[in-house]
Order: structure tokens, then C-alpha cells, then sequence
């Protein structure tokens, strides 16, 4: 029999279903990892029973865009991006990443997957392209391992580069691969995690990592290969790269997605924030859909993303927080606030922006809808137990209960949350996870991280006299 718990009471619980339900003082019902029923005075036998009086009740954020490998360049001024070039902060940068061994990936994904967990991310697709002679083949399969031990629901869209650097890429040839290296790991990862089921837990997505630093055959392969197993597909696109590849190919990166056949509602890109409104009904068209990360844009001084308008010509939109070396965190509520913030700084040239609700919407059933996962980002009946809760009974809060739709993002609610559950399983619950020695896992981390990194790279030199 499935374990039954029954979260009793909620002050609020925002559905993000079709309807945009906001549900007062009700229940929800969960059986394994599926929630069973959602309303008032739910009652059942045999039931673990949570008392949700005071809480906010949401669907699990589903982040589209990560890069786990780079959480230990966190804080690292020695590489401060709005100090740098482009070029000038990838040359710095690679020459960390370079180093990365399995050990890094492991310690780096468990702590990521921690604050993801722990600011009501219960989804992440994390696009890993950090290949060197010290991880191997192996990346992915230390990220799995994170993943069983946080209890996480976790998408890896295994990456590549295969363009050497005389060729124009941005990357260390030692971090280079071939193409049929790259699809040959594909299909062990393919037969080894990929669960096509609902509710999965682990599965696989074929990402390079962007046109600029891939061979054209790697993204044909790929689409082969991922259409022929029935796989999402992902990459980097329009974040800079337009004028590279207008030099390169004579066209502009969706053109030459386009020519190249990389167009589908099977494929959603990282950024987009280039994209042109001529573009856009390639976009519409094809079903192809933008993660949207706005970090990066607020480090760069970049472009910002015309969802208004996107959203206008039919382009799906989904939140990603992107890698730790362009957001020093991977907290899914800072990113949910950023973005809301971010669009209403051109509103007015705009004609408007989406409200708070809406960019909610965005992380929820938005991301769930994009990587093709319609049983999660909602709390309805039928559809996963993935969920995070917040305690109102907090004096910071007084004078702001009227909307709980709109609270996070309005309000900007960055905190930790009071309770993660995960596949009906509480993972984080009164500020501890569940199941995890966090001490410990956090002391291996810097250990790792200082005999891998801080001891080998001059970009920590400053900080090995805090060891």
C-alpha cells in the first residue's frame, strides 16, 4: 500500500493549475508520489498529517537552465564578470573549469541541488558540458548520484563541445570531445537513467552547447538520435553569439537552426535574449521555447528578454537560473523576483509586463510544459506530489497576506522555505534536509574544492590563507 499523507489546512494553496485557482483554508491529499485530491475537509484513514495552518502552499518550481559544474567559482573575484571582457572572463574561467575531476561534479551538484531544494525548486534540468581528463565519461553519472541522495527530480541534458579552438570555439581542446564520443555517451545515459514514465525521476536530454562550439554534424546527430529514443533536446542560443555566426555562416543562430533541421516543440534554447521580433515566428511556429535567465542578463548588461512579446507571438517561456559562474546561487524565488522586476523596467516602452502570477506560471506549470512534463508544475489532482510551503506567521509579512498568487514575486520572498516535498517526499523540512548529513557533505565539498581548485588555480591565491 502507498504511504498516504494528508497536508491539512493550508491557508492558501495556489494551484497554478488552468483555472488559476487560489484555494482557502483546504486540504490536499497525497498517495505515493501523486497528489489524490485537493479541496476542503479532506478526511482518510491511515494518513501521516501535516499542519499546513499559517502556510502558503505552491507547485514545485522547474528550473530549465544549469550548470551545476560551476558552483565552487562562486565568489570568486579574482574572475569578476562585469570587470572583464567576454573573452577575457571565458579565457579566466576555463582555466578553473579545466581542472574540475568527479569529485567537483558530485560535491558541486549535491550543492546546488541543496539550495534549489531549499528556496522550493523540486525540478531541475542541469545542462552539463564540463568534460576534462579528470571527469572522463563520468559527469553525468556523479550527478545521479547527488540526485538519489538529495531525493531531487532531476533532468540532465548531457552536453558537448567538438569544435577544436583553432576552429573558432571558446573552449580548452582538453574539453572538447567528438561527435561520436559525445553520441556514444548519450546512449549509455540513454540505457543506464532515461525513465520515460510519468513521475520520473531521472531522465536524459541531448543538449550541445551551442553552435559556436559544436561541429554542424553534432547538432544533426543529435537531433537523429534524440528523436529516434524520443528525448527533449537543448542548447544555448542568441546570448551573444549572432554576430559570430553571421561571420561564420553568413547567417543568424535561429537561421541556421533552421537550415540545419534544430527546430521543434521537442527542443527549448537557454536565453534567447538576442532573438529579434522577426525571429519570432520561427519560434511560434516550431513550438520552440526560450528558458529565460535573468541573472546573467543583469551580469552582463545584456539584452532583456521581450516576453510581453514572445508571449504575444505564441513563443513558450519557461525560468532557468543558469550556471553559478553567471548567479552566484541557485535560488529559484531570487530568480522568479529578478525576472519579474526585470520586465517591469521596460513596461512602459512595452505597453506592459506579466504580473507577478504570471511569472510564477512561468516556473511552474511553464517549465513542466517546456521539458515535457505536464504531470508536474501544478497541484491538482492526478498530477505529482512536488510542492514547497512558507510560513505567513512571520512578522516580515505583516500588512502583505492579500495575495498569495502574486506574493512571490511581488514581494520577493528569496527565503528559505518551510517545507519542500518531492514525489511525497518531505525533503527539507524546519531548515533541515531530510535523510542528508549536511555537515558533512558541506566539509567534503570545501575539502574537495581546496585540493582541487584553491591549492592548483592562481584564481584562488588571495584565499588560501583562509584555509
Amino acid at each position: 500500500m502507498s504511504k498516504k499523507i494528508l497536508i491539512r489546512n493550508a491557508d492558501a494553496i495556489v494551484t497554478c493549475d488552468q483555472e488559476d485557482r487560489v484555494l482557502y483554508n483546504s486540504d490536499i491529499l497525497i498517495c505515493g508520489g501523486c497528489i489524490e485530491a485537493v479541496g476542503s475537509k479532506l478526511t482518510t484513514d491511515n494518513a501521516q498529517i501535516i499542519d499546513a495552518t499559517g502556510k502558503y502552499v505552491y507547485p514545485g518550481l522547474v528550473n530549465t537552465h544549469h550548470h551545476f559544474f560551476q558552483a565552487f567559482v562562486r565568489n570568486l573575484m579574482t574572475i569578476d564578470r562585469p570587470g572583464l571582457t567576454l573573452m577575457q572572463w571565458l579565457d579566466d574561467i576555463y582555466k578553473v573549469f579545466v581542472r574540475i575531476n568527479g569529485d567537483v561534479i558530485f560535491y558541486a551538484s549535491a550543492a546546488c541541488m541543496a539550495d534549489l531544494i531549499k528556496h522550493g525548486c523540486t525540478c531541475s534540468v542541469d545542462h552539463q558540458y564540463c568534460y576534462t581528463p579528470a571527469t572522463g565519461k563520468h559527469t553525468v553519472d556523479r550527478q545521479m548520484e547527488a540526485a538519489r541522495l538529495m531525493g531531487f527530480r532531476f533532468v540532465a541534458a548531457r552536453g558537448t563541445n567538438t569544435l577544436p579552438r583553432w576552429q573558432g570555439s571558446t573552449i580548452p581542446d582538453e574539453m572538447c570531445e567528438t561527435t561520436a564520443e559525445y553520441l556514444d555517451d548519450c546512449q549509455r545515459l540513454l540505457a543506464l537513467y532515461h525513465d520515460p514514465a510519468p513521475f520520473a525521476m531521472r531522465q536524459i536530454v541531448l543538449a550541445p552547447c551551442q553552435p559556436i562550439n559544436c561541429t554542424e554534424d553534432t547538432f544533426i546527430e543529435t537531433i537523429r538520435l534524440a528523436r529516434s529514443a524520443g528525448v527533449h533536446m537543448h542548447t544555448h542560443l542568441c546570448e551573444g553569439e549572432n554576430s559570430s555566426m553571421v561571420r561564420r555562416f553568413g547567417v543568424r543562430s535561429l537561421e541556421w537552426c533552421r537550415r540545419t533541421g534544430f527546430v521543434g516543440s521537442d527542443i527549448w534554447l537557454a536565453h534567447g535574449r538576442e532573438t529579434l521580433p522577426e525571429e519570432y515566428p520561427l519560434l511560434a511556429e516550431s513550438g520552440m521555447g526560450i528558458s529565460h535567465c535573468p541573472a546573467p542578463t543583469m551580469l552582463g548588461g545584456s539584452e532583456i528578454l521581450d516576453i510581453p512579446g514572445m508571449r504575444k507571438a505564441g513563443i513558450p517561456i519557461s525560468l532557468g537560473v543558469d550556471g553559478c559562474a553567471t548567479n552566484d546561487g541557485s535560488n529559484m524565488l531570487d530568480t522568479l523576483r529578478l525576472s519579474y522586476l526585470m520586465q517591469t523596467f521596460l513596461s512602459k516602452q512595452r505597453g506592459g509586463c506579466p504580473s507577478p502570477y504570471d511569472m510564477l506560471k512561468l516556473a511552474t506549470a511553464g517549465g513542466a510544459d517546456m521539458i515535457g512534463r505536464p504531470e508536474l508544475g501544478r497541484l491538482t489532482a492526478g498530477k505529482a506530489a512536488d510542492l514547497f510551503m512558507i510560513d505567513t506567521r512571520r512578522l516580515e509579512y505583516a500588512g502583505a497576506l492579500h495575495d498569495p498568487a502574486s506574493m512571490l514575486a511581488k514581494l520577493g520572498v528569496t527565503s528559505n522555505v518551510w517545507l519542500t516535498m518531492i514525489n511525497g517526499r518531505i525533503v527539507y523540512q524546519d531548515d533541515h534536509l531530510t535523510g542528508v548529513d549536511e555537515t558533512k557533505l558541506l566539509y567534503e565539498g570545501e575539502q574537495v574544492c581546496t585540493h582541487v581548485l584553491r591549492d592548483t588555480c592562481d584564481a584562488f591565491a588571495p584565499y588560501r590563507h583562509n584555509q
